[in-house]
């Protein structure tokens, strides 16, 4: 039922159906309900050149795109789109072809100088200043990732000594709007990265019912008067290590 209120955002409307629906426009399930969500291209152009996964399917649309899955263990991986309705709007979708658990793994701008390129955050949640996010769960500043979910990739990264850091990311839809005041008063609020996707997925995985973490390394610096790139792209090592460290992460949380 849709609450009125003085600015269309803040509607927030409980009902699980609309006119249309994911539903539509699946024409079978996927062969596996994990799936690892990338913004890492070069990653999935080496996974395939070594063979070692293979198309699953392609989705066609204005924005095409393939899914494919791991050849050894089954495990879909997709190349994520960059924002809420772009990224989040196709895990809906994949959550209507039969995905269950999803690992999402990206990259993101530090609001840290400290925070050196490459370190992991475990997200926990996200300041939600988008939009997306507000049709599928009830306004609110803050959105939070499953504790259950949450606690279990913590304990893999502890039994293996993978080092991280946990808390909270900052989601925006205006890369070119994180003004200074904007970055002290999230960092304020304990946002350590600033990205475009998590508030909008953590939502989805809410409201649809199934599991979902995420971790996203520091990459560019943008915690100073001058943005600092910090070379975060050429990371290429990091980039194919954190990948399968969420193949692995899929399959127990």
């Amino acid at each position: 039922m849709l609450v009125r209120q003085p600015y269309p955002i803040l509607e927030h409307d409980d009902s699980k159906t609309a006119v249309l629906n994911p539903q539509a426009f699946v024409d079978k399930p996927f062969s596996c309900d994990k799936m690892i969500i990338t913004f890492f291209p070069e990653v999935i152009d080496r996974l395939i050149e070594e063979k070692c996964i293979e198309p699953e399917c392609h989705i066609g649309g204005e924005n095409p795109f393939d899914v494919y899955h791991f050849v050894d263990t089954g495990e879909l991986i997709v190349l994520g789109f960059v924002g809420c309705p772009a990224c989040a709007g196709n895990l809906d979708l994949f959550h209507a072809m039969g995905v269950r658990k999803v690992m999402f793994c990206g990259g993101g701008g530090v609001l840290n100088k400290e925070i050196e390129v490459g370190q992991l955050l475990v997200v926990e949640g996200a300041i939600r200043d988008e939009g997306f996010s507000f049709h599928y769960i009830e306004p609110s500043r803050c959105i939070h990732t499953s504790e259950a979910v949450t606690a279990k990739i913590i304990s893999y990264l502890n039994e293996h000594a993978i080092p991280y850091l946990r808390g909270l990311t900052w989601t925006t839809d205006a890369i070119f709007r994180e003004t200074a005041d904007r970055v002290a008063q999230r960092k304020a609020e304990g946002a350590m990265i600033v990205e475009m996707e998590q508030a909008g997925c953590i939502a989805v995985a809410q409201f649809r019912g199934f599991d979902y973490g995420a971790l996203i390394y520091g990459g560019d610096d943008v915690s100073q008067q001058d943005w600092d790139n910090r070379s975060w792209r050429s990371r290429k090592g990091i980039r194919y290590d954190l990948v399968m460290l969420c193949k692995s992460l899929v399959s127990i949380i």
